[in-house]
């Protein structure tokens, strides 16, 4: 009776949450009072006619752009009208800005007649093909009236393609400091096909002081406690994330009145410690002189991610997200704060640390004693330095929560709590905002191609030269040219390394140097690429992983080897081994991979790796499936062309220094539709045989490889015999299901005994064991139709882990948190994964 009422509430708790998300999105839906009133509300659809006026998604009326007061200047500027050669509502694309867009041939300025003060500015892109021309080789810039550059050499397609969406906009932050604000758009380049185009163009007025606050108002400057940054009418910001933290997305139309988008905050919590969420939609907001109502809106301060109610596990981990930021610029870090929980009543009750980028930003956090009582929001801002690392020009800003147990009044709850986060670009001191393209734009021209043409057209001018020299003169630059050809792979690696932003390029020297001229000794492992090192790199600074490719590997082709790192270099996401760079010097294939001090799931599982102090408990095994679920989740709902692994099993599944599992070994992965027949690749044992039978690759194929890698974190058993290779495999003598056979009977059985690891008898809740069970039979269905999704999966296994925490007295207080307050999510997402709590 106690096991079914354990059950029963777990999954109550599951109902609440979905009941809870969507009550949340209907109040946001009915609250459309907007206590800010711009004084300019400019929306411009560009490319359409100006006597139209059309109602938007955001409720707004859009005026076209032609014949419009705002394009009266460019009477000798080039450009044309067109309108998207593909577009189609139903998949959601609004028809308003994005259907019409003009195209810059030259300069095309827009003038705004406005009042002084600051602007948001907002540049809508469809990246389509326009009057026969594909926006892919469209390149835009742009700068405002006081020269500042807000876009350089910009792709909207590249952009669309590293977003993964089809239409997007940039938010701009800029001070007018007269009544009149100048927005110039050109193409990047000067060749006679070159053109550029915007489909739609906002400005909107703001309150004063909002964002930019003026030279008399100090922000800290975190990790530099001794400077302090202000921001002056100069100053231009871009707007990078506008988080809705625990929340549900905002639309324009629901912000309090600049028609500002909030998005949840879900994608960029890292790890499956995500805490859980906590609301009150019957709290009173009360704001005040410093935050004004229009700060944020309502629903942003009455919702909240928090840790949770186990102080012990809560000390362990942080409470983390991350953002991926272009290097080289300041950030301006807003946090919102709103205190929500009615059993917070003083100060001291909840006290946290928050860290943003590995620095403290903040050591006693504590938003009752800063706001002076519930309901009240506030926000902090901070700037940050994200310097450029070498050539990476994209890095992951972090941000972490963590309970302060070492405050001097001791906390009441070890805890920490968000509700909302803003995060701005600031301009250089040239008044510069613009980064360098999404990677994939570099992604294409790493290779030495690109160099090869230039040096093509260098070697033309030489020869030019060299047939009005006379022969001594010839014979110099034959000398010259033998240099050059000496030289040139070393110019071409140079390229290669200067043009990478994502996947740096490694020569053959640093390669040797990091493994100590492949010595043996560093040799941490052999797989189907070839033999794996353990490699210093950056005078010692950083540890990684050298996979040297075997002679199979070079024989594929370097063409196959370059869309292999086209792809793995795109591949971000913390469940999924980062590939950090190649070299294919020497007529070598060998990839640099983020170095995994773990090891592998198969070694943990095992025994084979002789250094282990103690086995894995039930709790770690449930926390590294549910990690690598979502690296496989991320592989195949995740990206533009999902991604089939095709090899998973438990040694392609690696522990990085804190137990984070992550997906790795992409040489069998089969990308974007798998409609065709294929031809068969995995490892014995883990092979879906519907696959095997009809050679028809899906998603399911992973998932039921994923089925036998549940079966053996649970026995600990071998899925086939280590004898067994693929040389001396015999289908008679040893049937690749036979283990998942016998794990199946034995639990139909119940012959657990036989079937759980030694090391976990008497230590797995019944409960927990018949949730992980259901999963796995459901993934090993003979039929791929009938096996779960991966995210089914994720659910199953977390819901898993909370019966086993619940079981083992972690979190007994979640049902009187169901009845007793505001918890949205009570505990299904949650993880005592240990995170350190800061550097």
């Amino acid at each position: 009776m106690e096991t079914s009422s354990k059950t029963l509430l777990i999954f109550i708790s599951l109902h609440f949450y979905y009941f809870s998300f969507h009550l949340i999105n209907a109040v946001i839906a009915a609250d459309v009072d907007h206590p800010y009133a711009p004084l300019e509300n400019i929306a411009l659809d560009c490319g359409s006619s100006f006597d139209s006026q059309t109602l938007s998604f955001d409720g707004r009326n859009w005026t076209g752009d032609v014949g419009s007061k705002f394009t009266a200047f460019n009477s000798h500027s080039n450009s044309t009208l067109s309108t998207a050669s593909f577009f189609d509502e139903a998949i959601g694309i609004p028809e308003v800005p994005y259907k019409t867009a003009r195209l810059f041939y030259s300069k095309f300025t827009y003038t705004f007649n406005v009042t002084p003060g600051p602007k948001f500015v907002r540049l809508h892109f469809y990246p389509s093909s326009y009057s026969g021309l594909n926006a892919s080789r469209a390149f835009l810039s742009v700068i405002d009236g006081d020269n500042r550059t807000l876009l350089s050499n910009f792709s909207a397609t590249l952009a669309a393609n590293y977003k993964n969406v089809d239409t997007f906009f940039k938010e701009f932050i800029i001070e007018v400091q007269n009544h009149s604000l100048c927005l110039t758009f050109s193409p990047s380049s000067n060749e006679s096909d070159a053109f550029a185009f915007v489909n739609g163009i906002e400005v909107v007025s703001m309150p004063m002081n909002l964002y930019i606050k003026g030279e008399d108002v100090p922000l800290r400057f975190v990790g530099y406690p001794a400077m302090v940054i202000t921001l002056d009418n100069k100053s231009a910001l871009e707007t990078v994330y506008r988080i809705n933290v625990a929340g549900a997305d905002i639309s324009p139309k629901h912000d309090s009145g600049m028609f500002r988008t909030w998005i949840k905050d879900d994608p960029y919590i890292f790890g499956s410690a995500k805490g859980e969420r906590a609301f009150d939609l019957n709290l009173s907001i009360r704001y005040t002189s410093a935050v004004p109502e229009y700060t944020a809106p309502q629903s942003v301060y009455r919702t909240a991610r928090y840790m949770g109610n186990s102080p012990q596990i809560n000390l362990n981990f942080n409470l983390s997200w991350y953002f991926s930021v272009e290097t080289g610029f300041k950030y301006l870090v807003r946090l919102h704060f709103c205190e929500v929980a009615r059993y917070i009543t003083r100060v001291n009750q909840r006290v946290f640390r928050i860290y943003i980028n590995n620095q403290t930003a903040e050591d006693q956090a504590d938003i009752f004693g800063w706001s002076g009582g519930q309901g009240v929001p506030l926000y902090n801002d901070y700037i940050i330095m994200v310097p450029e690392l070498s050539e990476m020009n994209i890095q992951d800003l972090w941000l972490e929560l963590h309970p302060n147990s070492a405050s001097v009044l001791h906390s009441q709850y070890y805890d920490a709590l968000l509700n909302g986060v803003e995060i701005f670009k600031l301009n250089n001191y040239g008044g510069n905002l613009a980064g360098p393209n999404s990677p994939q734009e570099l992604l294409v021209n790493q290779f030495p191609k690109s160099s090869r043409s230039s040096s093509k057209k260098r070697s033309l001018i030489i020869i030019s030269i060299g047939c009005s020299l006379s022969a001594v003169m010839l014979a110099l630059l034959t000398f010259a040219f033998w240099i050059r050809a000496a030289r040139g792979r070393t110019k071409q690696e140079k390229t290669c390394h200067s043009q990478s932003s994502v996947c740096r390029y490694f020569t053959m020297k640093e390669i040797k140097a990091a493994t100590n001229n492949f010595d043996e000794a560093q040799v941490i492992g052999i797989g189907g690429f070839g033999v794996v090192y353990k490699g210093y790199i950056d005078g010692g600074a950083i540890t990684v992983a050298i996979k040297r490719g075997n002679q199979a590997t070079v024989e594929q082709g370097l063409s196959e080897f370059q869309a292999e790192i086209n792809t793995l270099s795109l591949l971000r996401h913390h469940n999924v081994v980062s590939l950090m760079g190649f070299c294919n010097d020497e007529q070598e294939m060998i990839l640099v991979y983020e170095y995994m001090p773990n090891g592998n799931l198969f070694d943990h599982l095992h025994f084979v790796n002789k250094t282990q102090k103690s086995p894995l408990s039930w709790n770690q095994r449930l926390q590294i499936c549910t990690g690598a679920a979502q690296g496989l989740c991320y592989l195949h709902t995740g990206l533009k062309h999902p991604i089939v692994h095709r090899d998973v099993k438990t040694s392609n599944i690696l522990l990085d220094e804190n137990w984070i599992a992550k997906i790795s070994d992409f040489g069998m992965s089969k990308i974007g539709p798998t409609n065709g027949s294929t031809k068969v690749k995995g490892s014995i044992g883990y092979l879906d045989p519907e696959y095997c039978r009809f050679h028809k690759l899906t998603e399911k194929s992973d998932i039921y490889s994923f089925g036998v890698v549940l079966l053996e974190v649970l026995s600990a058993k071998f899925v086939v015999n280590p004898a067994v290779s693929e040389d001396n495999y015999n289908e008679e003598d040893e049937d690749p299901e036979t283990f998942v056979e016998w794990g199946l009977n034995c639990y139909e059985k119940g012959d657990l005994d036989q079937l759980i690891d030694k090391n976990l008898e008497g230590k797995i809740a019944p409960e927990s064991l018949t949730k992980f069970m259901e999963i796995a039979q459901k993934c090993l269905a003979n039929r791929g139709l009938d096996r779960p999704s991966i995210n089914e999966v994720i659910w199953s296994l977390e819901l898993a882990l909370k019966l086993q925490m619940y079981d083992n007295n972690e979190d007994r207080n979640m049902g009187l948190r169901l009845m007793g307050n505001s918890d949205m999510n009570p505990g299904v997402e949650f993880s005592e994964i240990m995170i350190p709590v800061g550097r």
